[in-house]
Order: C-alpha cells, then structure tokens, then sequence
C-alpha cells in the first residue's frame, strides 16, 4: 500500500526576497525564465506569500536579452539605468513617440 503525501510540504524553503525560513506549503514557487508550469529539468527558488504578491506579474520574455545588450563590466548603477531606459524607449515606443 502507498503511504500517503501529507508530509510532502513540510520541508521548509527559504524566501529568495526576504531571506525568511517559511514551510513550503506556505511559499510560492519562482522561476526566473517566467514560466513555472514547464516543470522538468528546473529547481524552482521560493517566496514567501508576502513577497510574492509584492512581485509585478508582467511577462518578461524579452528583458534578459535587454539586459544582457546593455550589460558591462565596471559601469556604474547609474549608468546602466540610463542604458536600460534609452533601450526600453528605442524598443517599445512608436515611431512617432520618439520625438516628444
């Protein structure tokens, strides 16, 4: 006879945000490609329900490869800010945007 799965949660996860130990019954599942329900050959990081709900939900299918055209060893915060929002505005804005 199977043992039955009552157990299976009780493990504890740490919060990738808060750095908090919670259950993980009481955690939700991250996956940094977006995409949670492509399940196999992944190991999921957890948030604390608190964190999670304080995340945007946005799809981000394209924003590593954003990041990684704008990316350079050695520059500051500032200007990689800078970088980010002058290629966010030359991807996303209408032609007519642009010039405003």
């Amino acid at each position: 006879m199977w043992r039955s799965r009552t157990n299976r949660d009780r493990k504890r996860v740490v919060c990738i945000a808060c750095g908090d130990a919670v259950l993980r019954s009481a955690a939700r599942e991250y996956d940094k490609e977006g995409n949670r329900w492509e399940r196999h050959g992944k190991r999921f990081e957890h948030l604390c329900k608190s964190c999670y709900r304080g995340l945007c939900h946005q799809p981000r299918e394209e924003l590593e490869g954003l990041l990684i055209d704008i990316e350079e060893h050695g520059i500051t915060n500032e200007e990689f800010l800078l970088r980010y929002f002058d290629a966010v505005k030359e991807r996303y804005e209408s032609p007519g945007e642009r010039g405003r």
